[in-house]
């Protein structure tokens, strides 16, 4: 357990001052602070952002979008570039050309995608706010909801069930206050909180402050007032949000993956070109200037740009589909999610319950049941859920208004133990004329377990050893038939206040039976997720026979189940095989669930979670994806990754479908891309050790390589095929060097064809003979045609071979772009075929090809083209996948 040392002073001091010192040092009214007086303590104190919401700013975004290790590559080259070129030439050699290029091209790449992070901001920030995390601030006199951003030091705050706390805040006031620390602590257990003032040394640890709640922490049950002493980085909270280790999501691994992949090849290729020119050219700054220059043509530079376009656009998407994707790095997790895990009730079932029956212990309508169970759900303040609701309805029936009126008036609360996942029951005592009632409602196994008595028609006696079968008789068909079962019992006590202790000795009463019907869209949505290749794992924390009557109903595999109790008594040599196996998990806690999500990633799955209840808390933030819905408590939905706007697995189902197709986007950019450019480097190393000069120059690489990276930032919006969407995307580099290895190197085969018809044929046939005959002004225009023709040759290749490995399938026949594609890919390559022909091409090196070249290229790309596919058809029936 941590200690005390990350509390802020502040709040340490306050913790043993009284209350009127708070009001009177922070000059809190009883009207709270007003907008001015917020604006300066938010100026005094700080405002309640943690560091990372804090950094997200434009100009953390415009450092982003311009500042990375490819940047960096190409600033480094701009700066050697104008050294060269423009300082240590000269007057009459001068040419900043060269970095002027380079410059331009980082403003242009860092504009585009700083005005893709701008967008993608805008996006983030309006969907967090929609879900963002609220809480009641006393300002200017009233009781109003506010961010939790909005509020400061000194604000006067009102806690209820279901909230998370925003702040550091000291209670003033505290009514069966129940916290959940978790957050802070990782453990689970629920600790009560009073407003009184702590004597001196009384705390060491976290749960022994009983007079502060700390930000994270979630309210379990009752109600509290209090004055906010920290926000922000002074909260123990923000003190350990730099200190994560925990990457809940995998984007940043597989990200690094890839980025590994192309260190490596990098490693491999950059010396040798480096000492292969140096070596043949023997001008080792040009050699180091283009061994540069092959470092950036190797990499996707756009790779930042082009994934967040796919991103954006996807959860987008999404949120037309009653999806909110507030992290829009959980794309990936919806793409390559296997296993969804889910809660039952709610989603397998409807959010509607029933209390079907209320009934003594032989199964008899019993009012006095009913009664009981009322003033139980009534009066504990523990989150509110779906089975008090349908007990609170009692009240709504046809002349039982003024009846349970009257019955809350008999019976004013005294004290309560609010429900929690380890007790799994409620316990209220109430005034029962001159003795007092201790009402106890839960789980029938944990009733049972504290009762020493049983009541039927007025008359108790003690539990023998037959009355568990008398129980099971009138329990099990109910649960048979997937209905859930509370037991209800009572104790008369003396005392005003309870205790855990208190709940034995109970007297068993009676059930409530309740009804929750499976949804109709759920059978269906489970059996498209599993055509999606995502497997439904089942969590609950109902009984088993009721969770197997659901699950059978709805076509879940439930030959295998576990138990809570079953999950505890596994090995650690069996648990990874149990829960692997099984489908259906029963009686869980909290932990459990936990325990049951860390199981099945270490198994090496991509897993989700879906739910809405505290008890699920946990567990979305132990998945890869934590999923909510907009009904969900607050604590809840600000965790989550992704917020439905309606809980129904359909929803999600399309929700899956949006993430795989924006990731095939981006496998598509990077594979290809990297592949290509793989192969052209290759070329390179190979013309440059045999050619008396470099077939394309630095600013050539670079420029071709910008050229079709702007024409990929249209991929966001391609088509994917129906058969890509149908299994999960696999995030990493690990297939990534075997599509290079195999696709490079059938690229650089034709640019070696195309450099011997080049070297060999068309620069003498137009230059008037081979290289080293030519005049020094000769030999500069048979380098400007044979850097031409590579240019032209490499752009349509890489342009075409996008089409064609972009789907498994025959391209435009069986497999067609999206029209965006379409017409930029036809629009940019005629463009850059042009700009032979312009004056801009003559300061890159450029210059016009005679016409018989261009029928040399159609046909030497129809013949690429066509080996390619013959490629990729062998490729995808020896591995079974393309992209």
């Amino acid at each position: 357990m941590k200690r005390n040392h990350t509390i802020h002073q502040r709040v340490l001091d306050y913790a043993y001052q009284d209350i009127n010192s708070l009001y009177r040092d922070f000059f809190v009214s009883a009207q709270g602070y007003d907008e001015a007086e917020a604006e300066e303590s938010r100026a005094k104190y700080g405002a309640n952002f943690l560091t990372g919401r804090a950094l997200d700013t434009v100009f953390y975004r415009l450092r982003r979008a311009f500042v990375n290790p490819f940047t960096v590559i190409l600033f480094v080259l701009a700066i050697l570039s104008f050294m060269t070129d423009v300082v240590l030439a000269s007057n009459f050699s001068r040419n900043i050309t060269t970095p002027a290029i380079i410059l331009g091209m980082l403003l242009i790449s860092g504009v585009l995608r700083f005005v893709q992070e701008l967008r993608a901001k805008r996006v983030a920030d309006r969907l967090t706010k929609m879900v963002s995390g609220a809480v009641l601030v006393r300002r200017s006199g009233a009781w109003v909801r506010l961010p939790a951003q909005e509020v400061v030091v000194g604000d006067r705050l009102r806690l209820t069930a279901g909230d998370r706390v925003p702040a550091d805040v000291r209670l003033t006031d505290a009514r069966d206050l129940f916290v959940s620390q978790s957050m802070l602590t990782g453990e689970s257990a629920i600790v009560e909180k009073c407003a009184d003032v702590l004597s001196s040394g009384q705390a060491r640890f976290y749960s022994e402050y009983n007079n502060l709640v700390f930000m994270g922490s979630s309210v379990t049950g009752g109600t509290g007032e209090g004055i906010v002493l920290a926000v922000g980085e002074d909260t123990v909270y923000g003190g350990f949000t730099t200190a994560e280790s925990h990457d809940k999501h995998g984007f940043d691994q597989g990200a690094n993956s890839i980025a590994k992949v192309l260190l490596r090849f990098m490693a491999v290729l950059i010396p040798v070109v480096f000492i292969a020119c140096g070596m043949t050219k023997g001008d080792w700054i040009s050699a180091f200037l283009f061994a540069l220059s092959v470092a950036v043509g190797l990499t996707p530079e756009m790779l930042p740009m082009v994934m967040n376009a796919c991103l954006a656009k996807g959860s987008a998407a999404m949120g037309k589909k009653q999806t909110i994707v507030k992290n829009i790095n959980a794309m990936q997790g919806f793409g390559s999610m296997d296993i969804l895990c889910v809660d039952k009730t709610g989603t397998l079932t409807g959010d509607k319950i029933s209390l079907e029956y209320y009934m003594d212990l032989l199964g008899n309508e019993s009012r006095q049941v009913l009664d009981l169970a009322y003033l139980n759900s009534l009066y504990h303040t523990s989150v509110q859920n779906h089975l008090d609701d349908a007990i609170l309805k009692y009240r709504e029936m046809l002349g039982r208004g003024a009846y349970c009126q009257n019955l809350e008036q008999q019976h004013p609360k005294l004290d309560e133990l609010p429900f929690d996942h380890e007790r799994r029951l409620a316990s209220v005592l109430v005034r029962d004329g001159e003795r007092n009632l201790l009402i106890s409602k839960g789980s029938i196994e944990e009733v049972y377990r504290r009762c020493s008595q049983i009541e039927y028609k007025g008359e108790r006696r003690l539990i023998g050893a037959e009355d568990s079968t008398s129980i099971h008789a009138v329990v099990d068909e109910m649960l048979e038939d997937g209905m859930k079962v509370l037991a209800v019992a009572y104790k008369p006590m003396e005392q005003t206040m309870v205790s855990p202790s208190d709940e034995h000795g109970l007297i068993l009463l009676g059930y409530l039976a309740f009804f929750d019907a499976p949804k109709q869209s759920a059978a269906a949505a489970i059996e498209q997720l599993r055509q999606l290749h995502v497997g439904v794992r089942v969590l609950t924390g109902d009984n088993r026979d009721v969770a197997v009557s659901v699950c059978r109903r709805l076509g879940l595999d439930t030959v295998r189940t576990l138990t809570g109790a079953e999950l505890e008594a596994l090995t650690d040599d069996e648990l990874p095989l149990r829960v692997e196996q099984t489908t259906l998990f029963a009686e869980l806690s909290p932990k459990q669930k936990v325990q049951v999500v860390q199981t099945l990633r270490e198994n090496g799955h991509t897993v989700g979670f879906l739910g809405d209840g505290m008890n699920d808390l946990p567990a979305i933030m132990e998945s890869d994806v934590g999923i909510s819905v907009d009904t969900a408590v607050e604590a809840v939905k600000e965790s989550a990754d992704v917020v439905l706007l309606k809980k129904d697995l359909n929803v999600l189902e399309e929700g899956i479908k949006e993430g795989r197709k924006a990731f095939a986007n981006v496998s598509k950019y990077i594979k290809i891309t990297a592949s290509s450019n793989f192969g052209n480097i290759f070329s390179i190393v190979i013309a440059s050790v045999f050619l008396p000069f470099f077939p394309i120059t630095s600013l050539q690489i670079l420029l071709l390589n910008l050229l079709y990276d702007i024409l990929c930032l249209v991929l966001p919006w391609d088509s994917v095929d129906a058969e890509v969407c149908a299994k999960p995307l696999e995030w990493s580099g690990r297939t990534l060097g075997r599509f290079m290895r195999f696709f490079g190197p059938i690229s650089s085969f034709f640019d070696i064809l195309t450099f011997a018809y080049l070297f060999l044929i068309l620069c003498p046939s137009v230059c008037g003979g081979p290289f080293a005959s030519l005049s020094g002004a000769e030999q500069v225009r048979f380098i400007a045609l044979f850097q031409s023709g590579w240019f032209l040759e490499s752009m349509w290749t890489q342009v075409l071979i996008l089409h064609l490995l972009r789907t498994q399938n025959v391209p435009l026949l069986q497999s067609r772009p999206s029209r965006p594609v379409m017409v930029v890919t036809l629009l940019g390559t005629l463009l850059f075929t042009g700009l032979t022909f312009t004056p801009f091409g003559g300061l890159i090196g450029l210059t016009v090809l005679p016409w018989f070249y261009f029928v040399y290229l159609a046909a030497v790309v129809c013949l690429y083209l066509l080996w390619v596919s013959l490629a990729k058809h062998w490729y995808v029936r020896r591995y079974h996948e393309l992209l």
